[in-house]
């Protein structure tokens, strides 16, 4: 008697194999966040770029033959136990250290595109709008379109075409024609309609600042808007019932729109207090704290108007008070520029007079790579309130 059992896992290998590619470059996005995050290619793009992520080769663990000119044998000494290495390879890619070229081979890494939608779930995943408040909520639409009836006429696209066979099979075998499909009449044609859905969530505005002050170079420029970018996506992935006010200040400040604020070049002083001035006047006209949660955050370098630091700081205490949480970056100078300015600046004052502000939160960045960093320190997981 024979005893055959098939292995079905053989029949699914593409689809395991698929799946493990996609583990494993999800696996390679999170460990690159960082790089992906300042990547220079997405910053102001339209959304539907494709990015390539360097990932190692996807091959399984197998025995190779090793085909370089030694001897080999294929048993041990008897006396190994689990665990232990009896032998090391020259790692992959290593010189001669004589200054000559390598002769052994490298590493193999490959590229895989992947579309920034799924990056972008990648990095919003464990991001919120922290402190968020019930308060004044507005109708939104469900995205989702929710097919709760059927009637008898409708739109030739909503048809059920299920509905529809099992109307006609009845109304043949009601005829004594028997259960059969066939001679399809309008009164057997069934249509799904829907309803909107309306889901209630509470009011939220983004008040975005940002320093166009001549001292803000291209590097201390394109770390503010490479923040500001993965934010305003965040927020328009996340939520459907939050506004974005975009604000730009050198010695005055104004209300710009998102182009311009994504755009605008750096020229003039730099009085902080005017951007701080615009967005409590902003919020007392149009976003009242009982109905908002309001979230304000300002990029600069720092580099304030000596006399202004402390009506800055006032009116810092001020949005503090007033807003869920109110979030500080300054941006240092880049790691290769041959004078770097020592931190301290604005974001020292602020750390001395509103550390005991509970809803503060100030960040330093002075590399590319620590946007995502401050990412998820301004947007963090800090819980929800509940107004008392």
């Amino acid at each position: 008697m024979t005893i055959q059992r098939n292995d079905w896992s053989l029949q699914r290998k593409g689809i395991i194999d698929q799946e493990r590619h996609r583990e494993r470059v999800k696996e390679a996005i999170r460990q690159n966040l960082g790089s992906i995050v300042s990547n220079e290619a997405i910053i102001l793009s339209d959304g539907k770029r494709t990015v390539r992520v360097p990932m190692r080769a996807l091959d399984e663990y197998k025995f190779r033959f090793d085909y370089r000119k030694q001897k080999h044998v294929g048993q041990g000494d008897g006396k190994t136990r689990v665990g232990d290495v009896i032998g090391r390879e020259g790692q992959p890619g290593q010189g001669t250290g004589s200054g000559q070229a390598g002769q052994q081979a490298g590493a193999e890494y490959y590229e895989a595109e992947v579309n920034i939608d799924e990056i972008a779930t990648l990095i919003f995943e464990d991001l919120q709008l922290p402190f968020l408040q019930e308060k004044a909520q507005k109708a939104v639409q469900s995205k989702k379109t929710q097919f709760n009836e059927i009637r008898r006429t409708g739109v030739i696209a909503n048809l059920d075409k299920r509905r529809m066979i099992m109307e006609n099979i009845r109304r043949n075998a009601r005829a004594g024609q028997g259960a059969r499909f066939g001679n399809i009449k309008k009164d057997d044609l069934r249509f799904k309609t829907w309803e909107e859905v309306m889901r209630y969530e509470s009011n939220a505005v983004v008040i975005a600042m940002i320093d166009v002050s001549g001292s803000m170079g291209e590097f201390k420029k394109y770390v503010a808007r490479s923040f500001y970018f993965w934010m305003v996506r965040f927020l328009r992935t996340k939520y459907d019932n939050v506004d974005i006010v975009f604000i730009s200040h050198h010695t005055e400040a104004r209300e710009v729109t998102e182009e311009q604020f994504f755009t605008q070049g750096e020229s003039g002083g730099t009085v902080v207090s005017s951007a701080y001035q615009l967005a409590l006047d902003t919020i007392k006209l149009r976003y009242p704290p009982a109905d908002w949660n309001i979230y304000p955050f300002h990029f600069s370098d720092g580099d304030n108007y000596y006399s202004d630091n402390d009506e800055a700081v006032r009116l810092a205490e001020e949005l503090i008070a007033t807003c869920n949480l109110f979030g500080y970056g300054e941006i240092g100078e880049e790691a290769s520029a041959s004078y770097r300015r020592p931190s301290g600046a604005l974001l020292s004052i602020f750390n001395d007079r509103l550390k005991d502000k509970g809803h503060f939160c100030g960040v330093r960045i002075d590399d590319k790579e620590d946007v995502y960093p401050a990412l998820k320190q301004f947007f963090g997981r800090r819980g929800i309130e509940t107004p008392a």
